[in-house]
């Protein structure tokens, strides 16, 4: 087995087009939790309505890619609106209810066979990107060659790249500003305790309502560089596991820190990407480093979350912070 192309390959996924918008997708649950305390159960939401409105815009109706853009954005605040007027005021778990239940039925509306004229049903929407890809500077493969250590991205795929770390970048300066902000105070605050927060007459409505809402824009981010990174949308690609990985994800990294959804994704994508590789190389055939009769190849991509789930297990055990978090900002009112 080539120790050399396990590594590579996780180094690759480690900051490749699918790492910029999970870490995208977890830098709005930071505002959501991380600052707020909100539980939102259905990021992917935000993502889908962004997405699909850029696609089906585009595809469908031939309207232009930036008006697409905008109310892909526009969407997401609406969608942040129609989630929180009837949750925010109750306990913090109805949010996570109504979060993950509307995000299965967006999904399943836009799956819906009898709208496949306008999203395509199961198979989604392409063709789209043609305006994103004409502003590609790249017309040759980049990569990084360091010793025997070398990896090569498409043209288009380190565009992508290039495109979603630069929105992780200035949304986390943002975020860095906001948290520092008497703003960003009154959010940690109502995190702590919003009773306190609301004997001191804020109101604290108003200010989980303008975090769900800018945590969502910043997933509607996410939304859009999913569909760049793939060039299609599809109701498979926003099913729940999406909003567990960036949960998962943030818990890693650590809530409440600016960098801790961008180191999260990093380690989250290197171990998980590196666990499958390592694995369907240990069972082929020759290897013999793990017998047939313990694991397949084709096990390889369901063992690997097996391994990630005794991590996390271990990491809420021992520590629940995340790697980069501090025990203090788990401290949450959920009344």
């Amino acid at each position: 087995m080539s120790w050399l192309d396990v590594l590579t390959g996780a180094f690759e996924q480690g900051i490749g087009p699918t790492a910029v918008y999970f870490c995208l997708a977890a830098i709005g649950l930071n505002i959501h939790f991380g600052y707020t305390g909100l539980l939102n159960f259905g990021q992917a939401a935000f993502m889908m309505v962004a997405a699909y409105c850029l696609s089906s815009f585009v595809s469908t109706w031939d309207i232009n890619f930036w008006i697409g853009i905008i109310t892909g954005l526009g969407a997401a605040a609406v969608l942040a609106l129609l989630m929180g007027v009837p949750t925010l005021r109750l306990r913090a778990d109805y949010l996570a209810i109504v979060t993950i239940a509307g995000a299965e039925a967006i999904r399943q509306i836009l799956g819906a066979a009898s709208l496949s004229e306008y999203f395509g049903g199961q198979t989604g929407r392409s063709g789209f990107v043609t305006t994103y890809q004409s502003l590609n500077p790249f017309d040759s493969s980049i990569g990084i060659s360091i010793g025997s250590f070398e990896v090569n991205w498409r043209p288009y795929d380190f565009f992508v790249m290039l495109t979603g770390w630069s929105l992780v970048v200035i949304c986390s300066v943002v975020i860095f500003l906001l948290a520092r902000s008497p703003w960003g105070r009154v959010l940690k605050a109502i995190r702590e305790d919003e009773d306190a927060v609301r004997s001191l007459g804020k109101n604290v409505y108003s200010y989980k309502m303008q975090a769900l809402m800018i945590g969502g824009l910043i997933g509607a981010l996410a939304g859009f560089m999913s569909a760049f990174a793939s060039a299609s949308t599809a109701p498979s690609d926003f099913a729940t596991d999406t909003t567990f990985f960036a949960w998962t994800i943030l818990l890693l990294g650590g809530a409440a820190r600016v960098l801790g959804p961008i180191a999260g994704t990093i380690i989250f994508w290197f171990f998980i990407s590196g666990l499958e590789l390592f694995f369907i190389k240990a069972t082929l055939p020759g290897e013999e480093i793990i017998p047939e009769s313990i694991m397949d190849p084709n096990q390889a991509s369901l063992v690997r979350l097996i391994v990630l789930g005794l991590v996390l297990m271990l990491l809420m055990i021992y520590r629940p912070q995340g790697i980069f978090g501090d025990r203090r900002e788990l401290a949450i009112d959920g009344r």
